[in-house]
């Protein structure tokens, strides 16, 4: 499609019009375009295409050189299609000019026009003939008419397009190593920040006179919004279980504050990509943070491992059981009058999942009561519970 331009639908001197076709698509290879159901003109020099009427009022319309043609040929339909559809490829050759047309690259050597009710006229031999005489060149009494025949322009044509091919390839290659070099790049920078940071660290640590308290807190706030500062990893340690108690410390760490901002609870998918977010390059697997999670209610950290009736896991607060999760639930429910789970995920900023759990542990301890209609579950406060008798 790169070979196709805008132009004006006058003709050129010593162009005359040859087949006049209705309602063809162009294809751009083997993808469809936005350009279907118009009209197509073949001349002794070119290929032009125009929304219906729109050649006949001389607006601009598409052009494609017969010069950038070097094979025309018709493309099997399927034994089982019963479509009148035809469809004509038409092979081009390489072209070093900027096209001024509707696509300025194409990944495609060639186009499709398809006939959706078929071509009235030889549309193959009426283009194969043309290529042949090629009446768009200046008239040589010195060139003999055999010069022209197609074939030596088929050979050359075919030859550009392998040509073309292997350096697009050849392209590729290198821009998927220099792609590579760049990461390598990052790579390394990102374990100097690593190290940079653990040295300021352990410079405050070791200069706690002289450096103030918000400072140093400050400062460490800034380590920490670019991730953590000092990940775990398993090389460190020899044995599995010193590894999980130590990772469970610093997840334990990391999230405290954000699991109390979401209201004392955070699914462990959300616990899983915010933590390897923050860990950059040392990724975690699923299994790590799993076993890091179940052991920290046993080392007495402020958060837990629990477990719906469903099966959907979260990190808490050790503070929380269900109670207080129902009981804190049922508040917000009775001062909205009722709540659905969409509602309550966007008051408490969690995710939908989160909060339908909330909902029925509420239920579950009799706190509130469910309400299932075609407009969707919803929940309100139980009336039993406050209605004087």
């Amino acid at each position: 499609m790169n070979r196709i331009k805008y132009t004006n639908p006058i003709l050129l001197e010593s162009e005359s019009t040859v087949v006049v076709e209705n309602n063809v698509r162009l294809y751009d290879g083997h993808q469809k375009t936005s350009f279907e159901g118009g009209e197509l003109i073949i001349t002794t020099h070119r290929i032009l295409w125009g929304r219906p009427g729109a050649i006949a009022r001389g607006q601009t319309c598409l052009a494609l050189h017969l010069d950038l043609v070097v094979l025309v040929e018709e493309e099997s339909s399927s034994a089982f299609s019963f479509s009148r559809s035809k469809k004509v490829l038409l092979h081009l050759s390489e072209t070093t000019e900027e096209s001024d047309g509707p696509q300025f690259t194409s990944y495609y050597n060639f186009i499709k026009l398809s006939f959706r009710e078929g071509y009235s006229n030889n549309v193959i031999g009426v283009l194969n003939d043309l290529l042949q005489k090629r009446l768009w060149e200046p008239p040589s009494p010195e060139v003999s008419p055999q010069q022209h025949l197609p074939t030596i322009k088929l050979r050359t044509g075919i030859i550009g397009i392998e040509r073309s091919l292997q350096e697009k390839q050849k392209a590729t290659d290198e821009s998927i190593t220099v792609a590579f070099q760049d990461l390598d790049k990052l790579m390394s920078m990102a374990k100097e920040m690593v190290k940079l940071s653990r040295t300021i660290s352990t410079k405050i640590k070791e200069k706690q006179g002289d450096i103030t308290e918000d400072e140093t807190v400050r400062f460490k706030s800034y380590l920490m919004s670019l991730g953590i500062d000092d990940p775990v990893t398993r090389d460190s340690y020899k044995s599995d279980n010193h590894y999980y108690r130590e990772l469970a410390k610093q997840i334990s760490d990391f999230l405290l504050s954000h699991v109390e901002e979401m209201g004392g609870m955070m699914a462990l998918t959300d616990v899983f990509c915010r933590v390897n977010r923050a860990r950059s390059l040392e990724l975690l697997s699923p299994e790590d943070i799993l076993n890091s999670c179940r052991i920290m209610e046993s080392l007495g950290l402020p958060l837990k491992l629990y477990q719906f009736t469903s099966g959907v896991k979260v990190l808490q607060l050790s503070t929380m059981d269900n109670e207080i999760v129902a009981e804190s639930t049922a508040l917000l429910i009775e001062d909205n009058g009722s709540l659905s789970a969409e509602e309550l995920s966007q008051r408490l900023g969690i995710s939908i999942t989160l909060a339908k759990e909330r909902l029925l542990t509420t239920e579950k301890y009799g706190k509130c009561c469910r309400d299932d209609s075609i407009e969707g579950l919803r929940f309100y406060p139980n009336l039993f519970l406050t209605k004087e008798e």
